[in-house]
């Protein structure tokens, strides 16, 4: 929470329309040819070539020849393409409804001292899997690690420091549609980016405000142990 699969996702209909009509068909049709492109949408083979070598480099499709076992052919063995998993992510999903209502049950049956718990497991998970790469860094080499916080060197995240000291902003949350809706989400973050870096973290802009972004400040005259650090909630959405 690098590689395509957590690319930022683009909506299908940005793409251009022979690009999307090959998506749409295969999302429809499942591992395709050229030459079964070409019919179905009425393009030339070159023409469908050329829309799937882009789709490829843009990591939206993902080519396999043919096995042992299919049907013979004689010369060279066919490529079909097949949506990535990126691809397949162009299409609606409804992921932020799910955790919405995961957590809404949780706290339904179990009281909200159950979904606090299972935020600061997370959070634990978080700070097990992060903070042994930097302990031992000064603060600002700590700070600059965590521009791969989401993904590997994340182009949303800025590392740096300001007047104010050091900071992180953060332009695209991949579970922003949940947080927007259960804001206690980003308690996770909050508390993780604490432990990591040794120093309390607050965030001073908030998506969940209409500021377009995150910005986590790192309080340097407030060190936090890793160890003991206590997981809270977030204090409310509005300063």
């Amino acid at each position: 929470m690098g590689d395509r699969r957590e690319s930022p996702i683009l909506a299908i209909d940005q793409l251009p329309e022979s690009r999307r009509a090959i998506l749409v068909a295969l999302k429809q049709r499942g591992p395709s040819t050229i030459a079964q492109f070409a019919e179905i949408l009425g393009l030339t083979g070159e023409a469908v070539r050329q829309q799937l070598l882009q789709l490829q480099r843009d990591g939206w499709v993902e080519t396999r020849m043919s096995r042992r076992g299919e049907p013979a052919r004689t010369g060279r063995p066919a490529t079909t393409y097949r949506l990535s998993q990126s691809g397949d992510h162009l299409f609606p999903k409804h992921y932020a409804e799910l955790n919405v209502l995961m957590i809404d049950t949780v706290a339904g049956e179990f009281g909200e001292g159950a979904v606090v718990k299972m935020l600061e497991r997370l959070a634990d998970e978080r700070v097990a899997a992060v903070e042994p790469s930097v302990r031992g860094l000064p603060l600002g080499e700590k700070v600059a690690a965590m521009k791969s916080w989401y993904l590997a060197d994340d182009p949303f995240m800025d590392p740096g420091a300001d007047d104010n000291g050091w900071r992180l902003v953060e332009r695209n949350c991949p579970f922003l549609s949940t947080a927007l809706r259960r804001p206690m989400l980003c308690s996770i973050t909050v508390n993780a980016l604490s432990r990591v870096l040794g120093n309390r973290v607050v965030r001073e802009e908030k998506f969940q405000n209409g500021d377009g972004r995150c910005i986590f400040r790192v309080l340097e005259d407030e060190p936090v142990d890793a160890a003991t650090y206590p997981f809270q909630l977030e204090s409310k959405v509005t300063p």
